[in-house]
């Protein structure tokens, strides 16, 4: 896994027909056209707007780039780099935010990739499921931005989102390391809102659903398949941990092309999808 790699389209991020001309190139520029064509789930009350509940539940089922940019036409056929009205933006996830960033840069040149973990800009002394962007500087570091709060109406976060400190923003493997060697509580991970869904199961499973993105499986949030990245706790073995600790160690685009090979790691084409509007299915992926 290099540039090349991390340039080229994946079935989720791949933009179909779009035509890129009128976009900047530059990862600011187009994290604020992302901004600019999205509404979060949770910013109708930021943006004075009450979002329809069939988008709320529609919208964020959009698995592909190409289903978000048809649901922006069918709304307003204007250009990308149109501010819109919140009635015509796409109602997402961060994972939205994340993808669509992500499959903008990679449509104009610079090498990107969707990550997973949590956000401790949210709830104070908590650490909320978040999805953000990653691109790799010419120096062949990483800088992770979050489109999503690239918004006044999310005041002053301390950070520029543009290039997210590592402290405020966890990358799962981050957050797996510090709850296994007791730096942090696994009963703040997750989400706030429901304190079902928190604990160190579920930064295993935040764990496994990034290591998928950075081999190219950009998955939902809500997704996941047996045995590490199910739902609930479940027992592990030494070997499992030994494996965790290994994807959460993995920095080189080697350990993750080889971790991504794992047949305990790997997505299968059929996984179970949790979504919050319509529970418990089994969802066909692509060939990958």
């Amino acid at each position: 896994m290099d540039d090349d790699f991390y340039s080229r389209q994946t079935p989720y991020s791949d933009p179909g027909e779009l035509d890129i001309s009128g976009l900047p190139s530059d990862p600011r520029g187009l994290a604020l056209v992302v901004r600019n064509v999205m509404i979060h789930q949770g910013d109708g009350r930021r943006l004075g707007y009450a979002i329809p509940e069939e988008r709320l539940r529609e919208d964020a089922e959009s698995r592909y780039v190409t289903e978000i940019l048809r649901v922006l036409r069918e709304r307003r056929d204007a250009p990308l780099t149109e501010a819109r009205k919140p009635e015509e933006r796409f109602v997402g996830t961060c994972r939205d935010f994340a993808l669509l960033h992500v499959s903008l840069l990679r449509a104009t040149g610079t090498p990107a990739r969707v990550r997973g973990g949590f956000g401790t800009y949210f709830v104070d002394g908590f650490h909320e499921d978040h999805w953000v962007s990653e691109y790799r500087l010419p120096d062949g570091s990483w800088r992770l931005v979050d489109p999503q709060v690239l918004h006044p109406a999310y005041g002053d976060l301390g950070f520029d989102p543009l290039d997210v400190p590592r402290d405020r923003f966890l990358v799962a493997g981050d957050a797996w390391r510090a709850c296994r060697g007791g730096a942090a509580d696994p009963g703040t991970f997750g989400f706030w809102s429901d304190g079902a869904l928190r604990g160190m199961w579920f930064v295993r499973g935040s764990l496994v659903l990034d290591l998928a993105c950075r081999g190219g499986v950009e998955t939902l949030p809500w997704d996941g398949w047996e045995p590490l990245a199910g739902f609930g706790d479940v027992s592990l073995s030494d070997g499992d941990l030994a494996l965790l600790d290994a994807v959460a160690a993995a920095h080189t685009d080697e350990d993750v092309r080889r971790l991504c090979a794992q047949p305990r790691l790997a997505p299968p084409r059929e996984i179970l999808s949790k979504s919050p509007s319509f529970g418990l299915r089994e969802v066909t992926l692509p060939r990958h």
